[in-house]
């Protein structure tokens, strides 16, 4: 059997006998190369940006119950009628400003670098092995795209954290960006970057893997060339709630540590480390899992409207050039 052409952006061809997705379909003005990847990037940045913003009051009721569950000990509804209680209302958009900065940089390189690492791997491994070994694939790409994602969103993310667990701490999240600069150093802003990759990788890589199987599943049944833009939509959000609760379990306790470690600084000498092994020894299994009812509804709603986001703004911008490896 001669072997089969390399995978090209234009033009419609057959690798032995499968017709390569995607590519094929384009439009000979279709965005290629860094407009097309700004492109996925951009909707990505816009649809993290939007959902983690969106639900911050979730997110703020999640973290207080993770960080004093005697307090915070009547589930997620009681949770939001303690801190109106205790601190009025407006207390639950504490963090606002973290989170929406924050999620807009992670949305952009794990959306674009998703994209981005799923078409190298489709360029080194051929169409056919990609297709082949997809969820692999569907897995590197994932992983690489959140190791960059997270450089971006550690120093964001542990502004929030500290905001949310000390209200008094700063007034938002210029003063608290700053506050920790000064008193704690730019290493303080890292000092949960072990366990926010312990948290995002897996999160990430079960989010992309369980989309994309999802969706797979549904098109199977369900022709794509001839479903409405309104469906497609929907199959967006149905498989990106499923996404989210896969998401949510495997990353559940990585996220509890991360609220711990980013409470307070640790005592004079005391490296990362060390300081994540007593936290988990003192959460133990069950206490890894606080806060687990919270964060899936807000992980589930979050992640649905990611993807429903992303491939609406991708069909607005003109960017549908990414390679489909699904069978």
């Amino acid at each position: 059997m001669a072997a089969s052409p390399p995978p090209t952006s234009t033009g419609s061809q057959k690798l032995d006998g499968v017709v390569q997705k995607g590519a094929a379909a384009l439009k000979p003005d279709a965005p290629q190369g860094l407009a097309l990847y700004s492109r996925f990037a951009l909707a990505g940045a816009i649809c993290c940006s939007v959902t983690h913003g969106g639900l911050t009051p979730v997110d703020v009721v999640k973290t207080r119950i993770q960080l004093d569950p005697v307090t915070y000990n009547k589930g997620m509804i009681g949770g939001f009628r303690q801190v109106i209680a205790r601190e009025g209302a407006g207390a639950l958009l504490t963090g606002f400003g973290p989170t929406a900065a924050g999620y807009f940089l992670q949305g952009a390189f794990k959306f674009g670098g998703y994209e981005l690492f799923k078409q190298q791997c489709i360029n080194y491994l051929g169409y056919e092995t990609a297709s082949n070994n997809r969820t692999a694939v569907y897995l590197a790409s994932s992983a690489l795209a959140e190791f960059f994602a997270d450089i971006a969103l550690c120093p964001l993310e542990a502004t929030r954290i500290r905001l949310v667990s000390e209200p008094t701490f700063a007034n938002g999240l210029i003063g608290g960006f700053g506050k920790i600069a000064r008193q704690e150093g730019v290493a303080a802003f890292y000092s949960g970057f072990g366990p926010i990759l312990f948290k995002q990788v897996p999160y990430t890589m079960a989010k992309f893997v369980v989309y994309e199987k999802v969706a797979e599943a549904v098109y199977k049944r369900v022709d794509k060339s001839q479903t409405s833009d309104g469906m497609q939509t929907v199959i967006n959000l149905g498989s990106g709630l499923m996404a989210g609760f896969a998401a949510a379990l495997v990353s559940q306790p990585a996220d509890t540590m991360l609220s711990k470690i980013n409470k307070t600084k640790g005592l004079p000498g005391e490296g990362t480390t060390s300081r994540l092994i007593k936290i988990g020894r003192e959460l133990g299994f069950r206490g890894s899992y606080t806060g687990i009812g919270a964060r899936l509804f807000m992980v589930g709603t979050l992640t649905a409207g990611q993807f429903a986001i992303y491939g609406d703004i991708k069909k607005v911008l003109g960017a549908t050039g990414g390679v489909e490896i699904a069978k």
